[in-house]
């Protein structure tokens, strides 16, 4: 099957994932848009997968202060490359993290941070099961899988800190 341009260049931006990525899954979904996202989106997940234990030496520190600043947050997000730290993707998603935080005021990063015997529910306490702000169809976690998917690099948030006036 002969797969336009233009429909490696509307699945590339849809999905992030790289040119080739794109052509192979329009080829294999017969030209369905829709069937080759959600074959990207399983691929990169998988992909999320292997690199989870990949170490994580590098990154950015991000700072998110809401309008009023009366609220903020620091995050310190890592990957494995300096390289992959500068780019334009994982900075913003080390701001929409950094917003999240302020938003929802997570207590964890993660279920396995939770002290023994504390009632808490994972999704409100910790970032990595709540529905991210900005669609909530998707978790923090599958935000994080995105990216890692995307960048071909491992990602993890290692710690944050919410401030806020008065509290």
């Amino acid at each position: 099957m002969n797969i336009s341009v233009d429909a490696v260049k509307e699945l590339r931006q849809r999905t992030g994932a790289g040119v080739m990525d794109c052509k192979a899954a329009l080829e294999k979904a017969k030209g369905d848009m829709d069937k080759a996202c959600e074959d990207l989106k399983q691929k990169g997940f998988a992909s999320a997968e292997k690199k989870a234990t990949r170490a994580t030496g590098q990154g950015v520190i991000e700072c998110y202060i809401h309008t009023g600043q009366k609220v903020g947050a620091m995050l310190e997000l890592n990957c494995e490359t300096d390289f992959v730290a500068r780019t334009d993707q994982f900075r913003q998603l080390a701001h929409d993290l950094a917003m999240q935080i302020t938003a929802t005021s997570p207590l964890y990063v993660s279920a396995a941070d939770i002290p023994e015997n504390t009632q808490v529910d994972p999704v409100v306490a910790c970032l990595l099961q709540q529905p991210f702000i900005k669609d909530p169809s998707k978790t923090i976690e599958e935000i994080i899988k995105q990216a890692v998917a995307t960048l071909g690099e491992n990602i993890r948030v290692r710690r944050f800190a919410r401030f806020e006036i008065g509290c």
